[in-house]
């Protein structure tokens, strides 16, 4: 199961760096869907996968054998931000689109706006 979780964590960050390095704006922000998508995969991961036993741990127990509940906290902090994240990216590139008329990074640095 941890070997599934590093290839897919592996997957999402090689796909999301490449779609960062690409031309395209839309390319870019899904690249950041996709690096934030890596990013909770490998949270989850170092709070120890545990399948079927709960987070509570009753005096006496052995914890290891248990979910750890703060990466679970922490991902869903991640997921808010991230959204929020994408959110302005998408108001960023609609109002980007809008001025410029192209989706491509490299014209638009050269688009002259003052005209």
């Amino acid at each position: 199961m941890n070997l599934l979780f590093a290839v897919m964590i592996g997957v999402l960050y090689g796909a999301g760096f490449y779609l960062i390095l690409r031309r395209s704006f839309v390319k870019v922000l899904i690249g950041l869907i996709l690096l934030a998508h890596g990013a909770n995969l490998l949270i989850l991961t170092v709070g120890r996968l545990t399948k079927g036993n709960p987070v509570f741990v009753n005096s006496g127990t052995d914890a290891t054998a248990f979910a750890d509940p703060l990466p679970q906290a922490l991902i869903l902090t991640a997921i808010v931000i991230g959204f929020g994240i994408q959110a302005f990216a998408l108001v960023l590139f609609k109002r980007a689109y809008k001025t410029a008329k192209t989706d491509d990074l490299d014209e638009m640095r050269n688009t002259d706006l003052s005209s």
